[in-house]
């Protein structure tokens, strides 16, 4: 088990790289999304001696996954505090910190590899990923391959809940509230993703229309907002609020009005690899059990995602 002092200090290094000379995003994590990935390993902290088949829940994976000891886990890695890039180059977040937790019941490793969003289903259905952990809504849509982004569908372990947000500039100069605030505006979200989808959604209930500025990572709308290029970004509650506290000072952003839409998020598995989803629920149910789940939630100070059930499929 990854010692909690070990990964709050991890956090507190991260954070730190982020408020340096208030430049939380326009250089931080810069574009996170080259198509062969960079191969980097999440969850460095798992103890050697944890890994191989002492691990309680081993022998739930599939052989290939037990021979190979290492699950391949696509990412798209510029989402603070979910997932992104330290200033030692190195991957850290909410996923990571969960994926390494799991490792270490299940006694495999798991490696992140970059990729853009809205390929990632595709990549693992092509054989590229084993999994994807990357701050992934479950949908009916995503489950059955309906949407752009889910090629071929996937199944979803569910393992955290979290719903989108309005994130503007400090002191909310154009007194955006409510979704029903933006007509009229230019609005920053990220491409395949139910932010973006809430931005189409809005557009049709707008006299005045929404400019639209999608991205192809949150990291570029964020920049927008901050460059004045964009009045608000719809992007995920805990990136919402992560940039809220820690982009400068304190002082660069703001979130206003309520969530919206609080959905879970789910590890993606292909279809076909039922018994690898099924070992993953068990995996993310025995952290929860044992309070390592918790203990990760309070390092980011992201309890109020947090589930008590490892489900499949609980989208909607």
């Amino acid at each position: 088990m990854t010692p909690s002092s070990t990964r709050r200090s991890r956090r507190l290094a991260a954070i730190g790289a982020f408020v340096a000379a208030g430049s939380l995003l326009l250089g931080a994590c810069g574009d996170q999304t080259d198509d062969e990935g960079n191969g980097d390993t999440g969850g460095g902290d798992t103890p050697e001696e944890s890994v191989g088949s002492e691990a309680p829940l081993f022998d739930l994976l599939p052989a290939d996954i037990q021979e190979a000891s290492e699950i391949n886990v696509g990412s798209d890695i510029a989402y603070a505090p979910i997932e992104f890039i330290d200033e030692d180059d190195q991957i850290t977040g909410i996923d990571p910190d969960i994926a390494a937790a799991l490792g270490e019941v299940l006694g495999v490793d798991f490696t992140f590899e970059n990729g853009t969003f809205d390929g990632l289903i595709l990549g693992m259905n092509n054989g590229r990923h084993d999994v994807i952990m990357s701050a992934m809504t479950d949908t009916k849509e995503r489950q059955e391959g309906a949407s752009e982004d889910a090629e071929g569908g996937a199944d979803f372990v569910n393992y955290f809940q979290a719903g989108s947000a309005i994130l503007v500039a400090a002191g909310n100069p154009e007194g955006i509230e409510s979704l029903a605030d933006l007509c009229g505006m230019t609005v920053a979200a990220q491409q395949g993703t139910a932010n973006a989808d809430l931005v189409e959604a809005q557009q049709e209930e707008c006299d005045d229309p929404i400019d639209p500025l999608i991205s192809e990572v949150d990291t570029d709308s964020i920049t927008a907002l901050q460059t004045g290029r964009a009045a608000a970004v719809i992007t995920d509650y805990p990136v919402a609020l992560y940039n809220e506290l820690t982009a400068g000072d304190g002082d660069l952003f703001e979130v206003v009005g309520d969530q919206i839409d609080a959905a879970p998020y789910g590890i993606a598995v292909s279809k076909e690899n039922t018994e690898l989803r099924d070992a993953l629920q068990a995996a993310v149910q025995e952290i929860i059990d044992n309070g390592t789940y918790a203990e990760i939630l309070a390092d980011w100070s992201a309890e109020a995602g947090a589930i008590e059930e490892a489900t499949i499929n609980a989208g909607e």
